[in-house]
């Protein structure tokens, strides 16, 4: 679900995560038409990372 937000509203994502200061940022970025692209990219690699962020603390277990 995320992933689909991720494209059609980049900014959005970053306030699922808790990155409020990128969502901002990213908002900025989306606001023209040619940054849309580039901030839909930057959100799926954020949630990636995000996914792997929190697989890695399950893991260890904090």
């Amino acid at each position: 679900m995320r992933l689909i937000l991720a494209l059609v509203l980049p900014f959005v994502v970053f306030f699922t995560i808790n990155r409020p200061f990128q969502g901002i940022f990213c908002l900025l970025l989306q606001i023209t038409v040619i940054g849309w692209i580039p901030a839909a990219i930057w959100a799926v690699y954020a949630l990636g990372q995000y996914k792997t962020d929190k697989k890695i603390r399950d893991i260890v277990g904090k």
